[in-house]
């Protein structure tokens, strides 16, 4: 059987069914354990003191801003060469979480540059180019819905998300372009030295894992209603012509 599939809207439909209930709750599972054990069973730290603990929420929503853009584009390359129209949908259904995140990380990093930076924004390049990933998150929104086409919108998008894709790169890896800059290095690395202590690290982890698990969910359930509303109308404009 092969992988492609699975893009068809019935098959689609009917094996995401059955996952939506263990991702809800596998992701309420892991964000209550990881917040409640961040929060309250952390010590403050030497320096940021109990202002650190806001990275609980700030460094999973910034991953996951980065990372909904890249699969957003991942689906949009897929309806360029495949014209596969659940992956168009599913790229449709991610932005709005994406934006969401993006707005999370946004608003957690003022208040964690406040006390540390003594301001809530400075033009920092990582700042700044997670600034303009959110105007392509709104950008990539409106272009959806100013276009009554739906194919015609799908391509003119998925161009949008090609380009956007510079800034959540940059978002991404804005310190290691830039040596200069208030934003920290990263909190996760493949360099132990350059990890944030294990008892922050641990339950870092596990919040990780409840917004990766929190964005699935919510994807396949958004491209499920985006499937369903095609599919109305669909019926509708057949109706019309009856």
């Amino acid at each position: 059987m092969s992988i492609w599939e699975y893009a068809n809207p019935k098959k689609f439909m009917g094996w995401t069914a059955p996952v939506l209930p263990y991702a809800f709750g596998l992701a309420a599972l892991c964000l209550i354990v990881g917040l409640v054990w961040g929060f309250f069973f952390t010590p403050d730290d030497y320096r940021q003191g109990s202002t650190v603990k806001i990275i609980y929420l700030h460094v999973p929503a910034a991953l996951m801003a980065i990372n909904a853009w890249i699969m957003m584009l991942v689906a949009s390359l897929i309806w360029v060469v495949r014209r596969h129209h659940v992956s168009a949908l599913a790229a449709r259904a991610a932005a709005p979480v994406g934006l969401t995140m993006t707005l999370i990380a946004l608003f957690t990093g003022a208040i964690w540059g406040q006390p540390m930076w003594g301001t809530y924004w400075a033009w920092d390049p990582r700042l700044t180019s997670f600034l303009i990933l959110f105007l392509f998150y709104l950008g990539y929104i409106a272009l959806w819905e100013a276009i009554e086409d739906p194919d015609t919108a799908a391509d003119l998008t998925s161009v949008l998300c090609m380009v956007g894709s510079i800034f959540a790169i940059l978002s991404r890896y804005a310190v290691n372009f830039w040596n200069q800059g208030l934003h920290q290095g990263a909190s996760l690395s493949l360099d132990k030295e350059e990890n944030v202590s294990d008892v922050f690290w641990q339950p870092l982890v596990i919040c990780i894992a409840g917004f990766v698990l929190l964005f699935i969910g919510l994807v396949l359930l958004r491209t499920r209603t985006e499937i369903r509303a095609r599919r109305i109308r669909a019926l509708e404009a057949r109706a019309r012509r009856a």
